[in-house]
């Protein structure tokens, strides 16, 4: 029986050597392990495993297709529901999601359907297959400001039913976070962001880069100025959070968000780049998430010996496991039940320690964690020179404070109904500028949705 077969684990590089190396973690699935693990399928009548899929992919019928050796339908049913699937078969985290909600899980291991995904969109790549369409103009002209996941659903969802879509981009690359957040070992830029977003392109959506909206132009100056119909604001979540202790702005202390941003967007992987960037000898990077784990890695990879530290145990980590498994393979360390509570700093205003206390876990949290509780005289010091900061972010208020009448909350996220209308008619926005940091996948969720209204306002307008 299918359920009978077992999980096909897609190869990978050595740890040994993919830590000499910013090449691709994962190899993914050849033609035949893709269709092994496909043949896993049980084709539910009632899949939960779409419903869990923020952008609904017919999750059943791609993998049926791929079982069948039909690949060219396989990827033309996967296109029909996402513009990205290279790289939400990369970065997504299935396990708490479509494949966290897999009947072959409950005793087994679930269908592997982000690889499955990953196996579909390469092989379209490699073969030159392009199923993003373009429809006939309305004459609608629509602005999407942010050219993360949220902003480009957003733009093929609308071009796609004829509007005419302009990207701004703050940025010289365009991708947000896929272009600056993401380390190359796991989202190869060149071969899968380039190309994603080159087939978007051919659709007809325009793309300007190097224009910060709320500088260069404000929101008001799209709709009353360059005329545009509607605008969509998709900036992500792009401001680090601190935790405000003593010899936080030492010499050698940084955010994730940074130090990931010089990595990959100023190529510091790529030795024929003089990046300026400074992993250290020993680095410490303080977070759980797969923030922390990026930067942990990238640092690795960098040189340095690395020390993750995190105030719950391993059971709370956010980070999505196959990253933690990942990091333990490629030897970073990991401290938990540990919080930073100051950073020492040498004769020369660099960082020379971090000190911490032991902690224990007390009484759910309001997310439903149980919170770490200080252990009384635990303190004690990790040697480091680079302490980097990796405890989430929160959007810019750049858009927020050049845009009268845009409604913010006290997390400085923009407020939007459940289908992404701000508090400004015409306005709408989506992805972590509306939730504060979370996942691709829901980012391009919420850009589907705000394309929908969108369409809808737009109709109820003529």
């Amino acid at each position: 029986m299918a359920n009978k077969i077992p999980r096909v684990h897609a190869r990978e590089q050595d740890a040994k050597i993919r830590i000499t190396n910013f090449d691709e973690v994962c190899y993914g699935y050849s033609a035949d392990e893709a269709i092994l693990e496909a043949s896993r399928c049980l084709n539910c009548k009632n899949p939960r495993c779409v419903n869990d899929c923020p952008v609904n992919i017919d999750i059943p019928e791609f993998i049926s297709q791929i079982a069948k050796n039909n690949f060219v339908q396989a990827a033309g049913i996967v296109a029909q529901y996402s513009s990205l699937p290279a790289v939400c078969g990369r970065v997504c985290p299935q396990e708490t999601q479509c494949e966290g909600s897999c009947i072959l899980g409950i005793k087994n291991e679930p269908v592997a359907i982000g690889k499955l995904e990953r196996f579909i969109a390469d092989w379209a790549r490699e073969n030159n297959l392009n199923f993003l369409e373009k429809a006939q103009s309305n004459g609608k002209r629509i602005a999407v400001v942010g050219s993360g996941p949220a902003g480009l659903t957003c733009a093929y969802d609308l071009v796609k039913i004829g509007y005419d879509v302009t990207i701004f981009e703050a940025l010289h690359e365009t991708g947000g976070v896929l272009a600056y957040g993401i380390p190359e070992f796991r989202l190869p830029k060149k071969t899968v962001v380039a190309h994603e977003i080159e087939n978007l392109k051919k659709t007809g959506v325009k793309i300007e880069t190097n224009i910060i909206i709320g500088r260069t132009l404000r929101v008001d100056q799209l709709l009353d100025e360059e005329k545009f119909d509607a605008v969509f604001i998709g900036t992500g979540a792009g401001l680090p959070k601190f935790m405000n202790i003593k010899g936080e702005n030492l010499n050698g202390v940084m955010s994730a968000n940074e130090f990931l941003t010089r990595a990959n967007l100023m190529k510091a992987f790529d030795q024929n780049y003089d990046t300026p960037i400074y992993a250290g000898k020993k680095a410490v990077v303080v977070g759980g998430g797969n923030v922390a784990m990026d930067a942990a890695r990238t640092a690795l990879r960098l040189g340095s010996e690395v020390t993750v530290v995190y105030r719950r145990t391993e059971v709370e980590l956010p980070a999505r496991r196959e990253e933690v498994i990942h990091a333990k393979e490629e030897g970073i360390n990991f401290s938990m039940l540990t919080n930073p509570v100051e950073i020492i700093e040498n004769e020369k205003g660099w960082v020379k320690a971090i000190r911490c206390v032991r902690c224990k876990l007390g009484e759910p949290d309001s997310s439903g964690r149980r919170s770490p509780v200080i252990i009384p005289d635990s303190e004690f010091n990790i040697e480091t020179d680079v302490v980097i900061m990796a405890l989430g972010t929160s959007p810019n208020p750049l858009i927020a404070s050049t845009t009268e009448g845009l409604q913010i909350n006290k997390y400085k996220c923009i407020v939007v109904d459940s289908e992404g209308q701000t508090s400004r008619k015409g306005i709408f926005a989506g992805g972590d500028v509306a939730t504060g940091a979370a996942t691709v996948i829901l980012a391009m969720g919420a850009g589907r949705k705000a394309a929908n209204a969108i369409d809808k306002y737009l109709n109820q307008n003529k």
